[in-house]
């Protein structure tokens, strides 16, 4: 079934009309603070979302994973947690503990893990098909919250503020295959590397996303590289920005001690909005914090420098 923002719109409201939870977080989220940091050509946010303490306090571990029902499972999901279906693969749902004002979770109809190979070009079909949209991908150890089932999340595009400083910023190109292209972004605090390519031309992002994943090292013990995915469309096509990791949160993580902040850093925060459970934490992060974190957890001009003349 192919998907548009009016007919997600309707299914957001009708599942908020029957599902109390989803619909208390959903409105909990109208009343969130918000700050805004300014960084080096990038102007960032800061939410204090009490509810997101259930993600940010995840436990990913293989053990505690193994004890908890998958929550992205069909069989495991809320009675009244309904789904459209798209792409023969993957269920749309809403999200009920969002950030964003529109709030999607996309699993995988089966229970497979949470591992990129092959899924670029199903992404960039998702974002052509939500226009308002942001898709984006956590890696298993770069955010994912269910790094046993694969899902995408997407969410409402004019939420996030990296995409316009990258509007800005010089676009270094890497390769190219027809009409798309892979270039790299290392001007501001957050280096990444960017694909543009027509909407009707995803194999093409995703041949040279797969370029440029060879190119990327995998951590020991990994079975891929660490990274967020963030895709949304343009007035060209569609843009993927592909976000290298190398760290999975701050040295500084924690729930106690002096100096501790409970700040696990997905696509989202990546994205310009950095997502705080605690009021605390909230009251503390200012534009040094998120430069360490940025800094700790994301790689330097040399690091991604280095990863584009690997890219064959």
């Amino acid at each position: 079934m192919r998907l548009n923002a009016d007919k997600i719109a309707e299914f957001i409201d009708s599942q908020i009309a029957v599902w109390p939870q989803a619909a208390g977080n959903f409105e909990a989220l109208k009343g969130v603070r918000v700050k805004e940091v300014n960084l080096p050509g990038w102007t960032v946010k800061v939410q204090f979302n009490p509810a997101r303490i259930v993600s940010s306090s995840a436990k990913v571990d293989a053990k505690s994973l193994k004890e908890r029902k998958c929550f992205l499972c069909g069989a495991n999901r809320p009675e009244v947690q309904e789904g459209i279906e798209w792409g023969g693969r993957y269920t749309v749902l809403i999200n009920p503990f969002p950030i964003f004002p529109r709030h999607l979770t996309i699993p995988d109809n089966t229970h497979t893990d949470q591992l990129i190979t092959d899924r670029i070009a199903d992404m960039v079909r998702l974002a052509s098909e939500l226009e308002e949209y942001t898709v984006f991908y956590n890696g298993p150890r770069c955010g994912a919250s269910a790094p046993d089932h694969m899902h995408f999340q997407a969410g409402n595009s004019d939420f996030l503020t990296l995409a316009p400083a990258l509007e800005d910023a010089e676009l270094k190109t890497v390769a190219t295959d027809g009409d798309a292209s892979l270039a790299l972004v290392d001007s501001l605090p957050l280096k990444v590397f960017v694909i543009d390519t027509p909407a009707d031309e995803p194999e093409a992002a995703e041949r040279l996303f797969d370029r440029l994943y060879k190119a990327i090292p995998v951590p020991e013990g990994e079975k891929e590289p660490m990274m967020n995915l963030l895709c949304y469309p343009t007035p060209a096509g569609v843009r993927l920005v592909v976000i290298p990791r190398k760290r999975h949160r701050p040295s500084f993580y924690g729930t106690e001690g002096e100096g501790t902040m409970l700040l696990s850093p997905a696509s989202v925060d990546m994205g310009g909005v950095f997502i705080t459970p605690l009021e605390k934490d909230f009251n503390a992060l200012d534009a040094d914090l998120i430069l360490k974190i940025l800094d700790e957890l994301c790689l330097s001009s040399a690091e991604i420098n280095e990863i584009a003349s690997n890219v064959k």
